[in-house]
């Protein structure tokens, strides 16, 4: 099932935007709000990881399909309810082309479909979803399943990109598709730069460095040359954070005045954190950010520092 065979739940993003925000109302700032971010729901990768059979294996997964039911059920209690819950990729764990594909698939957008519909879903595309060398051809699949692989929103003000990271990892089977994303973000950039938004926030699935600009290449981040020139890009327009996944553990660092955010899975860790989503809160003048792990934000709910903020206008 595609999502546009979904009955209308998912309002996945056309035209290089998310219909679910319309621009004209949401460029304003209104005071604080806050969104959920989670990251490689990954439906398979567990299996394969704990078979040491990380490239065919993943033919259960039945352990994610379960922490992602937990996922929404925590997000679906929250008071007041989070503007929007964004996935930063690795949806499910078999790339283009390999089996349990479509079951993965189709598993996951049942679990989706339990979230509140008030709660719109953002879905930004990881190596798992088009390929770690993507072509026209898995791109082109993962807009009809999940919506434009690259795209811009407004919401309460602030302006979220989300980019297609394996464009920026290794874009050498679909260049054309590399240098409209590029000539896109320029674009964005100028708006963001502008400064006719309170803040402006990047969504991809690798993230630009893990610690430390000047860390060495690494399968978990981006080539040093190519994260130095993103970064700097960033910077200058003014961007103020750019939240990730695809590392699955907790990790970030700052660059100048960027925060580089790397949250861990929702579903297989590969570290000591645990299952978990992040909680973002967007004030007039920052943005805090906190992990939480599944049973936390189920039992407990959002602290109250956090919440305060939220009143603050």
């Amino acid at each position: 099932m595609s999502v546009a065979e979904a009955g209308g739940v998912f309002r996945r993003a056309r035209g290089r935007t998310l219909d679910a925000f319309p621009a004209e109302k949401e460029r304003e700032w209104r005071g604080p709000f806050y969104f959920i971010q989670g990251a490689d729901p990954q439906f398979g990768l567990m299996k394969a990881w704990s078979t040491g059979n990380c490239d065919s294996g993943g033919d259960e997964w039945e352990q994610e399909v379960r922490l992602a039911e937990q996922a929404v059920q925590a997000i679906n209690k929250l008071n007041p309810k989070p503007r929007f819950f964004v996935l930063c990729g690795d949806l499910i764990h078999a790339m283009p082309g390999m089996p349990w594909r479509k079951e993965q698939t189709e598993d996951l957008q049942r679990v989706l479909r339990a979230v509140d519909r008030e709660i719109p879903l953002v879905f930004v595309s990881g190596n798992h979803d088009v390929g770690n060398v993507p072509t026209a051809e898995t791109i082109e699949e993962f807009r009809r399943t999940w919506g434009d692989d690259y795209f811009s929103f407004w919401a309460g003000g602030v302006l979220f990109l989300v980019l297609n990271s394996q464009f920026l990892y290794d874009a050498s089977r679909c260049p054309a598709l590399k240098q409209a994303q590029d000539q896109w973000l320029d674009q964005q950039l100028r708006i963001a730069e502008q400064r006719h938004c309170q803040h402006a926030v990047v969504f991809q699935h690798i993230p630009l460095f893990l610690q430390s600009i000047d860390e060495d290449d690494d399968y978990f981040n981006l080539t040093k040359s190519v994260r130095k020139e993103v970064a700097d890009k960033l910077t200058k327009a003014g961007i103020r954070a750019v939240f990730s996944g695809h590392y699955h553990r907790n990790a970030g660092g700052t660059y100048q005045n960027l925060d580089m955010v790397v949250s861990s899975a929702i579903g297989c860790q590969l570290g000591k954190d645990t299952h978990g989503l992040r909680v973002v809160v967007v004030t007039a003048e920052k943005i805090v950010h906190r992990y939480y792990s599944l049973d936390e934000l189920s039992e407990k709910g959002i602290e109250d520092d956090l919440m305060d903020l939220m009143k603050k206008k």
